[in-house]
């Protein structure tokens, strides 16, 4: 179940003042955690109430007041999803917020459940979205090379290499020659919640990808270059990154391990919707 952890405004948050060096990396290591846990769904800040609007509707008319709202302790400054297992979980979590933060104030809410609603035709409606997997994740072979690549994907992409486990701390060790033992049967790197999975294949078993890209998205353009410069190097260019009609920055390459990639920074107006119009 999902339970959204409210981080309460004050007077500060509401003056705008940004949190110190301090706290933002008390912050990172706490939403580390949560994501080593596999808790975290997402999780942001939220600008001063002076930036935003309250939409109210009377009488099926919307009404729009611009910020500040002087209500501040009902405001809210940021916000944590969670998905866990219950209520006690949930407040477990909450506990360990930041001490860096002060004398704040946090709330718990769960989110409600189709399960939760009468049974009908709406519900029904709304549960025909539940046909949806709940994960989509990216599994990649390798002749051999799959630790030395995922460690390589872990560095440039900065994500959490969660597992990487050989053929032989498994029962498939009776079942492979022995100097695959050291070999790798399966390795995770967690990007935000989404997994690039991979694992060593032997003879036949493995096949060099294609017709298959892994695609990232970046924010900065800055960020989409360093990146696709990273994995290019010793690999394949096949398309250069640079601007196009679709794009602030696109590129395609296949890397040294003869992975193809997509790297991605699109329109801000657009965001990554535009990934859609590019296929």
């Amino acid at each position: 179940m999902r339970y959204m952890l409210m981080r309460k405004a004050d007077a500060q948050t509401e003056e705008g003042v940004m949190p110190s060096e301090g706290m933002l990396q008390a912050m990172a290591d706490y939403n580390e955690r949560l994501i080593r846990a596999g808790v975290f769904v997402t999780g942001d800040g939220l600008r001063p109430s002076r930036e935003g609007s309250r939409i109210t509707f009377r009488d099926g008319e919307p009404v729009v007041t611009d910020g500040p709202f002087a209500e501040t302790t009902e405001l809210l400054a940021g916000y944590t999803v969670l998905e866990v297992a219950s209520l006690d979980e949930a407040v477990a979590w909450a506990k360990q917020w930041p001490r860096e933060d002060g004398n704040v104030t946090l709330e718990l809410r769960r989110y409600m459940a189709l399960e939760d609603f009468t049974p009908g035709a709406a519900i029904e409606h709304h549960r025909a979205h539940g046909r949806l997997p709940t994960d989509m994740n990216v599994h990649l072979a390798f002749p051999g090379t799959c630790r030395e690549a995922m460690t390589f994907y872990a560095e440039v992409t900065g994500g959490h290499l969660e597992a990487m486990l050989t053929y032989g701390e498994t029962p498939a060790a009776a079942d492979v020659p022995a100097h695959w033992h050291d070999r790798i049967v399966h390795a995770s790197l967690n990007l935000r919640g989404r997994r690039l999975m991979g694992a060593d294949m032997d003879g036949d078993c493995y096949q060099a990808p294609q017709g298959a890209h892994v695609q990232l998205s970046y924010d900065e353009p800055e960020q989409a270059e360093a990146v696709f410069a990273r994995l290019a190097d010793g690999g394949t260019v096949s398309m250069p990154m640079g601007e196009t009609f679709w794009a602030r920055r696109f590129g395609m390459a296949a890397d040294r391990y003869g992975v193809h990639w997509m790297i991605a920074c699109w329109p801000e107006e657009c965001g990554r919707s535009m990934e859609q119009e590019a296929s």
